[in-house]
């Protein structure tokens, strides 16, 4: 790398800016007056740079959640849709076989109850039995007085 070596001028404070001999028309483009730390004023070359250019927003993809999720909402709404129409339809169905149900349960308690105590009153006239009885009867004549005797067993 070649460098060249430049002689600074500089002024004190108390003379007068000058041009450097160069009218404010020929100053170069990239030229200024600038004042250094020292408070010395002085021509300096400072490149002109343009404001940083702001970011240019990258389009994101879209995730797949989202759009999972964005093609299931109107099914899953369609379908709660569907299910309250459905029950809609359904309840005059589902009170009448609520109270079918009910009917079916009493009828099951009547039976529970019910069967036990016909088989026990069964239970109770068969385990008496019938008792034998005998019956004799003799009588003279026609129109004679009958005698007669019962005899249980």
């Amino acid at each position: 790398m070649h460098e060249t070596a430049y002689e600074i001028t500089t002024l004190t404070p108390q003379q007068p800016t000058p041009n450097h001999g160069m009218l404010p028309t020929e100053i170069p483009p990239g030229v200024q007056r600038v004042t250094l730390p020292g408070g010395i004023r002085t021509l300096a070359y400072t490149p002109t740079q343009a404001p940083p250019a702001p970011p240019i927003p990258v389009a994101q993809p879209i995730p797949t959640w989202a759009k999972t999720t964005a093609l299931l909402t109107p099914t899953i709404g369609g379908g709660i849709a569907a299910a309250g129409i459905g029950l809609s339809y359904a309840a005059p169905g589902l009170i009448a076989m609520t109270d079918a149900l009910w009917a079916a349960i009493a009828l099951i308690a009547a039976a529970a109850i019910g069967v036990p105590m016909l088989l026990r009153i069964g239970r109770t006239t068969a385990g008496r039995g019938t008792t034998p009885i005998t019956q004799n009867i003799t009588a003279t004549g026609m129109f004679g007085k009958a005698n007669g005797t019962i005899n249980h067993h």
